[in-house]
C-alpha cells in the first residue's frame, strides 16, 4: 500500500497560498490561546504508539487496505475566497487525478503517478501535487500521524479546548525540522473519550503565513471504511475560515462501486 512519502507529506492549505497569492489563508494551527494547564492526573500520559495506534483505528486504520480509491472535493472559504479542488487517489498505486483550476483561474484537469512526480511538468510538481498532500491531510489526518512514523507524537493529558468551552486529551504531532514542505510544523489535536478529534491547531514550523491554524473537526461521515470529519470552521491567524469535504466516496476492493459518505 503507497502512502503519502514524509518528503511531501507536511503542507496544510499552503496550497491556498499558491492559488491565491498574496491572500493569506490557514490550515490548522495553533489556538489563538494556547492552553497552558498542566495534563490532570485522571488521565497519564500514554504512549505514543499507542495514541497512533488508539487514533488511526477509529479513522478506518484496520480497514484501510481495502481501499482501492478515495473520491473527495476539498474547499476552502474565507473573506473573499471560495476555492475547490477535486481529487481522486488510489493509494495501492499513488495514481491521482485532479481537477480544478490553476493560480490564473483557468481550469485544469491532469492525473499522474506520485512515484513519477519528477517526470510530470512543473505545474503538478510545485502547485498540483503539493494541493493535493494538503487536501489528503485535512481528508486522513488522523491516519497520516500514525504513518508519519518520523513524527513524535505526545498524549500531553486533558487540556481546555482552543475554542469555546470544555476540554479534551491533547495529543501532540510534531514533525522534524528537516524535510517535508514545511519542516517543524506541530498538529495539536484535541482528542474525545471515543478517540475522534473535536478540535485541532495547527503551528507552522517556517516563516510562511498562516502561523496559526484553530479548527473544529465535525461534521462526521462514514465513506466505507473510513470516518470522515467533513467539516472544518475556526481561523487562520485570527481570520474566519471554513475548510469542507464534499462528494466523499470509496471503492473497495471486490467491488466497482462508490460509496458514498454518510
Amino acid at each position: 500500500m503507497t502512502k503519502l512519502d514524509r518528503s511531501k507529506s507536511i503542507l496544510l492549505l499552503g496550497l491556498v497560498v499558491l492559488v491565491l497569492g498574496a491572500v493569506s489563508c490557514s490550515q490548522k494551527s495553533p489556538s489563538a490561546s494556547e492552553p497552558t494547564a498542566k495534563p490532570a492526573a485522571s488521565s497519564p500520559p500514554k504512549t505514543s504508539a499507542s495514541v497512533r495506534e488508539q487514533i488511526a483505528k477509529t479513522y478506518g486504520l484496520d480497514g484501510f487496505g481495502q481501499v482501492e480509491a478515495i473520491r473527495y472535493t476539498w474547499s476552502a472559504q474565507f473573506p473573499g475566497v471560495n476555492v475547490s479542488r477535486s481529487w481522486i487517489w488510489e493509494p495501492k498505486t499513488g495514481r491521482v487525478s485532479y481537477e480544478g483550476k490553476d493560480k490564473d483561474g483557468k481550469p485544469v484537469k491532469v492525473t499522474y503517478i506520485r512515484s513519477q512526480l519528477n517526470k510530470q511538468p512543473e505545474n503538478v510538481k510545485n502547485e498540483i501535487d503539493p494541493a493535493f498532500v494538503n487536501d489528503n491531510y485535512w481528508l486522513l489526518f488522523p491516519l497520516h500521524a500514525y504513518w508519519d512514523l518520523s513524527a513524535d507524537v505526545q498524549d500531553k493529558g486533558t487540556q481546555p479546548f482552543p475554542q469555546g468551552t470544555g476540554s479534551a486529551d491533547l495529543v501532540s504531532v510534531k514533525y522534524p525540522s528537516d524535510g517535508g514542505y514545511t519542516p517543524g510544523d506541530t498538529w495539536d489535536l484535541y482528542v474525545g473519550k471515543d478517540n475522534r478529534v473535536e478540535q485541532l491547531v495547527y503551528h507552522r514550523g517556517g516563516p510562511k503565513k498562516p502561523s496559526l491554524v484553530i479548527a473544529t473537526w465535525e461534521g462526521y461521515k462514514k465513506a466505507g471504511p473510513l470516518l470522515i470529519s467533513m467539516d472544518h470552521n475556526g481561523t487562520a491567524d485570527g481570520n474566519a475560515i471554513r475548510i469542507f469535504l464534499s462528494d466523499v466516496a470509496v471503492k473497495v476492493t471486490g467491488s466497482a462501486n462508490w460509496i458514498s459518505a454518510e
